[in-house]
């Protein structure tokens, strides 16, 4: 990752709790999807591709 991850704009699902229990947060950038542990941010993220986040969002979804 070439530039840090904390200047980007996390958020979670809208399936997620408001308890602050297990879910994941993800952050868009111009060229790759960052994902992160909400309950562990000082873990680094893993990325990856725009378009490979698509079909996974595709896949999860059944569509």
């Amino acid at each position: 990752m070439s530039s840090g991850t904390t200047e980007l704009a996390w958020f979670k699902s809208s399936y997620s709790g408001t308890q602050g229990d297990s879910c994941v947060e993800v952050a868009i950038a111009e060229r790759a999807v960052h994902v992160r542990d909400s309950k562990d941010v000082s873990r680094q993220p893993f990325s990856v591709g725009r378009e490979g986040w698509s079909h996974f969002v595709r896949f999860a979804s059944g569509r």
